[in-house]
């Protein structure tokens, strides 16, 4: 790993060092560095979705109903709850993947009032070549990264998310 190469936050946080010399700028660098990161991995991962016709938030709810387990279903509020989305987000997700014919919505047989959301076949089928494409390309988005790298830098992302959902 190459740290000694400057990069833009390093000439910013200069910048800042010569005309605020007793700002802490280390969490500015950090923050930036996380915020490009994460557009960078963005546009791969959503290049990676489009090949299959679909969004992020379409992948998310299809892996979600996949990651269920038989019989792939689950109410709008069990969605929600595994997504932490708003009802209306969630409905414009569902809306456009029963569209494209991937999910369905049902009746539950106990309570007719109750509404479930499934995976069709075409949509079980996409989902599980879609995750495969999903997880290569987070392999390869994380191939500049050692095991021993991957392992630390998810321990301190959770140790620092345990203090925002807490």
């Amino acid at each position: 790993m190459n740290s000694n190469h400057l990069d833009g936050v390093d000439r910013l946080r200069a910048q800042w060092a010569k005309e605020k010399p007793q700002l802490d700028t280390l969490p500015m660098a950090i923050l930036g560095r996380m915020m490009r990161i994460y557009k960078h991995l963005e546009t791969e991962v959503s290049a990676c979705h489009k090949q299959f016709g679909i969004s992020m938030g379409e992948f998310d709810v299809l892996a979600t109903l996949r990651r269920s387990g038989e019989p792939y279903r689950l109410t709008p509020s069990d969605l929600l709850a595994a997504m932490m989305l708003t009802s209306g987000a969630m409905t414009n997700r569902v809306d456009g993947l029963e569209k494209k014919g991937l999910v369905s919505r049902s009746h539950c047989q106990e309570d007719r009032r109750s509404v479930s959301v499934g995976l069709t076949e075409a949509g079980l089928a996409l989902i599980d070549e879609a995750i495969e494409a999903h997880v290569a390309a987070q392999q390869a988005l994380t191939s500049r990264l050692s095991p021993d790298e991957k392992q630390q830098l998810d321990g301190l992302f959770k140790h620092w998310l345990q203090a925002f959902e807490s």
